[in-house]
């Protein structure tokens, strides 16, 4: 029994890593919809107005697209907090991950946001989304600069608490669809704030009861 106990954290780990592992390959067979440069392919279908009318919101678009796969990776690598035997691969992991969502995820995410699917309740979820996505990574960084590290991993959690809405709004959406048969605008509105509010909520619970 006692054995049992000690090897629960490592399967939790394992089925952990096994379950990123299919969700990021998910991911990526979106982002690679977008190779070469996509115009009328999958979510762009549905924004042909935004891509007509502001040439500028496709460049926005592809940059947020292109660098969240890179985000949700280096921020999974960064959470397990291992080196996989190369020396600073955590903190240099972690430095991928802060410079992507600052300068260029986090900013194109908050324009996009402007002009989400659904009503202005929806517009106004994925504008907060970026703002508290930039904001919570931007807070981790300036803890890991005063190397105040507990702060730092609590900051980090809560960042990428919010990098896996790419995820769980996904998951939300085919969960609510397949039960509901929703209008789609409908469906965009839900997701829009339950597809990163119980991520945040769950990830502050665990810091509370210090379980992280």
């Amino acid at each position: 029994m006692l054995l049992i106990k000690k090897n629960i954290p490592n399967i939790l780990k394992t089925l952990l890593i096994i379950g990123f592992g299919y969700f990021f390959w998910l991911m990526l067979k979106i982002t690679l919809e977008y190779i070469p440069l996509k115009t009328e392919v999958s979510f762009l279908m549905i924004k042909q107005t935004e891509v007509t009318d502001r040439p500028e919101y496709l460049w926005f678009f592809y940059t947020h697209v292109y660098t969240s796969i890179f985000v949700l990776l280096s921020g999974f690598l960064a959470i397990l907090r291992k080196d996989l035997g190369l020396k600073n691969f955590h903190r240099n992991a972690g430095k991928v991950y802060i410079f992507l969502i600052l300068i260029l995820s986090a900013p194109s995410g908050i324009y996009m946001g402007f002009f989400a699917n659904g009503n202005i309740y929806s517009k106004i979820s994925f504008v907060i989304l970026g703002s508290l996505w930039w904001f919570t990574t931007f807070r981790a960084y300036q803890f890991a600069r005063q190397k105040k590290f507990k702060q730092h991993k609590h900051w980090m959690w809560r960042s990428f608490a919010l990098t896996l809405s790419a995820v769980t709004l996904r998951m939300w959406k085919v969960i609510i669809v397949y039960l509901f048969h929703p209008n789609p605008m409908d469906v965009y509105e839900i997701i829009a704030w339950i597809g990163w509010v119980p991520n945040i909520l769950l990830i502050e619970y665990l810091i509370a009861k210090k379980h992280i």
